[in-house]
């Protein structure tokens, strides 16, 4: 069990009670990355949800759509080594990407513009994005 559970528990976050109708590894021969070990504990255990992590809105897509909102936000077509796992309720999507094997980072990538350098590092890691936010950090200080 990650550490992370307690913030999704104290968050209200739904745990999953079906199987993903998706695998992790087809996702991941997409992407052509593997997926941090602590993002795969949340698909595989919690289905999609919103809510307030700190002082910001958050919604993290459930897993069974994951390709299909990548596709349809033209995240697979326009930016490599990143996956859009949700959003901020904003013109802003949450993304994992991936930078070497085991090293990723959280970023928000405007859907306006998803220009690579206008991405803001939000977390060095799914877990550590979670602790920001549950510590009142702000997106972008």
């Amino acid at each position: 069990m990650f550490e992370i559970e307690r913030i999704f528990t104290n968050c209200n976050f739904i745990k999953r009670t079906d199987k993903l109708r998706i695998s992790v590894n087809a996702v991941e021969q997409n992407l052509n990355f593997s997926l941090p070990a602590d993002y795969i504990f949340f698909a595989e255990n919690y289905i999609e949800n919103e809510n307030f992590v700190g002082n910001e809105y958050i919604k993290l897509w459930d897993f069974n759509e994951i390709l299909k909102l990548n596709t349809e936000y033209e995240i697979n077509e326009n930016l490599k080594n990143i996956i859009a796992i949700g959003g901020n309720g904003s013109s802003e999507l949450i993304a994992i990407e991936f930078i070497k094997p085991e090293e990723y980072r959280i970023v928000l990538v405007s859907t306006i513009d998803l220009d690579k350098a206008n991405h803001i590092e939000i977390g060095n890691s799914f877990t550590d994005f979670f602790y920001r936010l549950e510590n009142g950090k702000d997106w972008f200080n």
